[in-house]
């Protein structure tokens, strides 16, 4: 089981800018930081990767492009137009899994 968060999209990790209206997500740290060679996220070989989110009996695939400090290990940030998905963005977290597409 996985935690699942949302947070307002910007300029991420991967270096490119997103808006809140497409459905893209932050890997936590500790599974996004190991492929990051010598300090620069942009160059991160996670990006760009594609995630399908299951939670709530629903599910939404999403491109990965940002990191996030504050997750725990195998949790995600969904940009607000994907966590809306799979549940209520006033919800705030929600339990659920996900894999590589």
């Amino acid at each position: 089981s996985s935690r699942i968060t949302w947070y307002n999209t910007g300029l991420g990790a991967c270096g490119t800018v997103s808006n809140d209206g497409q459905l893209v997500v932050a890997l936590n740290h500790d599974q996004f930081d190991p492929s990051t060679p010598n300090g620069n996220p942009n160059r991160n070989s996670l990006c760009g990767r594609r995630i399908k989110v299951n939670a709530n009996g629903r599910s939404v695939t999403v491109t990965l492009v940002d990191r996030c400090a504050g997750c725990p290990y195998g949790g995600l940030d969904l940009s607000p137009a994907a966590f809306s998905v799979l549940a209520s963005t006033s919800v705030g977290v929600v339990q659920g899994s996900w894999d590589w597409v």
